[in-house]
């Protein structure tokens, strides 16, 4: 039974090598040069992919080809999507070049990675020549030095394309989902009530915890997601459903920019608004410290059940794009901590600002309106790129370039409304 079971799996893998059209590779560990028989030397690319990505297959031509042109190369193959032993390699090699965990498709050789394939005029063409590079220094019997190729980007300098674009990834869409309108209206109505209590210390207090288990309760929402998605695996439905959601949410955000609480709304309902103004009037008289933190935390709590409907989509983008990763458990967990602590960077400063003035201020109609537009634009852009292409979420520039138009498109709507009002008062 455990010899058909081995065997079966033998059979999956050169299926899944075939897919690739390149060599089955049977390493163990991951080596760049060799000499063969006549004592010339030999450079060997380690190709680490995944059936799910398309850029993995638009690399395979090129490799063939460049296996053609230059004999002395060696190309082999790892797919990792159906191969345990292949991730394992792919991880036990990065940790061995102390390099991060990075997305497919992966060139590993002489000791640095390169990530990502677009076409042959640019990826290929600058993997060729650091491939050749490779080789000089190998017949030149100069060392190996480990590391990623860096990537010279103007005004940044040299940067290393496999760990930044993920990090700035999760800082652009944290920072958007970071101007929820619903937890604004729950802050600032919160904070403009505790201005009556003319207490600094009261006021900093209350609003200090209620920002501190807002981040918590969306933390372990995202959590949810996350453990969701991982479950799922990385089949590709999953990611045109996450498309799919993304897309009717931006829907409906955008449609309240133009139809205000009109038919379908992400919106605090009307009627949980008497409840929660009802915690909030008993924080401002709670006669007890321990009183007024278990109220604060439970109105915190029940504020972001209502403030999850505002922008449920972003997390639920960011955790799938995440699992499109080949990351550790903790590696995942890492990237919500941040994207939590600039979720609530926002309510932050307005505790800070109210506190230092004791001012008191609502969230008003119109500008509730422009934050749903902007955030409806944003996840219509990002569900967009999930459904068309997904790969396209490990670039930098795609989350920068959807950011940039949603800005663009969310400005004009602004001042052709300004414009219109202005006339009709006129």
């Amino acid at each position: 039974m455990r010899r058909a079971i081995l065997a079966a799996s033998f059979v999956c893998s050169l299926s899944a090598q075939a897919w690739a059209g390149l060599p089955v590779s049977t390493e163990k560990t991951v080596g760049w040069q060799s000499v063969d028989q006549d004592g010339n030397a030999r450079l060997h690319l380690h190709f680490f992919w995944a059936k799910s990505c398309p850029h993995c297959k638009k690399a395979v031509p090129f490799l063939d080809s460049l296996a053609s042109r230059h004999p002395w190369l060696a190309v082999h193959s790892y797919e990792l999507s159906e191969s345990p032993v292949n991730r394992d390699l792919f991880e036990k090699t990065l940790t061995r070049l102390g390099q991060p965990p990075t997305p497919v498709p992966a060139f590993v050789f002489c000791g640095r990675t390169v990530v990502g394939y677009h076409d042959e005029a640019t990826s290929g063409a600058s993997l060729e020549e650091q491939v050749l590079d490779c080789y000089a220094m190998i017949r030149a019997g100069r060392p190996i030095v480990s590391g990623e190729a860096a990537v010279q980007l103007p005004l940044l300098g040299k940067v290393d394309p496999g760990a930044l674009s993920l990090p700035v990834f999760t800082v652009v869409i944290a920072g958007l989902d970071a101007f929820n309108p619903c937890a604004f209206f729950v802050l600032l109505s919160l904070l403009s009530l505790l201005v009556h209590a003319r207490s600094r210390l009261r006021m900093a207090v209350i609003g200090g915890i209620f920002v501190f288990f807002s981040g918590a309760v969306y933390f372990l929402f995202m959590a949810a997601w996350l453990n969701l998605f991982l479950l799922m695996g990385r089949t590709t439905w999953v990611t045109v459903t996450a498309g799919v959601v993304a897309v009717l949410v931006a829907g409906i955000n955008i449609k309240d920019y133009f139809w205000f609480k009109r038919g379908v709304s992400l919106s605090i309902p009307e009627g949980a608004k008497p409840g929660l103004f009802a915690r909030m009037r008993g924080l401002v008289n709670a006669a007890s410290v321990p009183s007024m933190i278990v109220g604060t935390i439970v109105l915190a709590a029940a504020a972001n059940s209502y403030e999850l409907l505002c922008t449920a989509g972003f997390p639920m983008v960011f955790t799938r794009v995440l699992t499109l990763h080949n990351l550790s458990a903790s590696a995942y967990y890492a990237y919500l901590a941040p994207y939590n602590v600039v979720y609530v960077i926002p309510l932050g400063v307005i505790v800070l600002l109210f506190t230092a003035a004791l001012g008191s201020r609502k969230l008003k109609e119109n500008e509730g309106r422009r934050l749903k537009l902007l955030s409806g634009l944003m996840m219509l852009g990002l569900g967009a790129v999930l459904l068309a292409a997904p790969t396209l979420m490990d670039s930098v520039l795609t989350a920068l370039a959807i950011l940039a138009g949603a800005v663009a498109l969310t400005a004009c709507a602004s001042r052709l409304e300004g414009r219109d009002a202005r006339g009709s008062r006129s």
